[in-house]
């Protein structure tokens, strides 16, 4: 179905094709900042682990639809780039922090 319609001339295409890549990379991703948190505390898992684990992968795959979207809609520059990056950074910042 995605590979015959043109993200170009429907912006529903686009924002469906925008959200189906960011939730592939978020499902993708999840088990393996599981695995890195895992391995980074020696075999240990801890209570939060996994929630933790996709909290980031969801943050991940916000990003990559906020930049698939403006990419698209050739909005996308450098600052912006940055500004979205940090923009998550921050937000990942102050929930790790917040216990």
């Amino acid at each position: 179905m995605f590979t015959s319609l043109d993200p170009r001339q429907d912006p529903y295409n686009l924002l469906a094709g925008a959200l189906l890549l960011g939730t592939a990379v978020a499902l993708t991703l999840a088990p393996v900042l599981w695995l890195a948190n895992f391995v980074r505390m020696r075999g240990i898992a801890y209570r939060g682990d996994w929630g933790r684990a996709l909290r980031r992968a969801a943050l991940v795959g916000l990003v990559i639809v906020l930049l698939v979207v403006l990419s698209a809609q050739d909005l996308l520059s450098l600052p912006i780039a940055v500004f979205v990056l940090a923009m998550a950074v921050l937000v990942e910042v102050t929930l790790s922090l917040r216990r």
